[in-house]
């Protein structure tokens, strides 16, 4: 035994240890697997712009709980998410959009 551990700690740890193996090896390892890169909306169409009275457009980027939805699930690039946001935020402060919903 070393110092600091006493006979019942060691033989709790050592039943966990001896649990834990036969758990893993039964499960198959999956691989984790990348999707497609996503494009930015606002960079491929050049047409849609980023407004805060364009509310129909923010709504797509709004969950249904009124979070913010993040750029790598939206796949808006970091110039575009950034100004999103502003305009989010300025759309929720003139009534255009909930800040909830519920």
């Amino acid at each position: 035994m070393s110092e600091g551990t006493t006979g019942a700690d060691t033989g709790q740890s050592q039943a966990a240890a001896e649990q834990r193996p036969a758990r893993e090896a039964s499960r198959p390892r999956r691989r984790y697997r990348r999707g497609r890169r996503k494009v930015c909306r606002f960079c491929a169409d050049k047409t849609l712009r980023l407004d805060y009275k364009w509310a129909h457009v923010l709504e797509e980027f709004i969950t249904e709980r009124g979070r913010i939805v993040p750029a790598r699930t939206s796949g808006t690039c970091a110039s575009h998410q950034r100004r999103l946001k502003v305009a989010i935020k300025r759309a929720r402060n003139a009534a255009l959009l909930p800040y909830t919903r519920m």
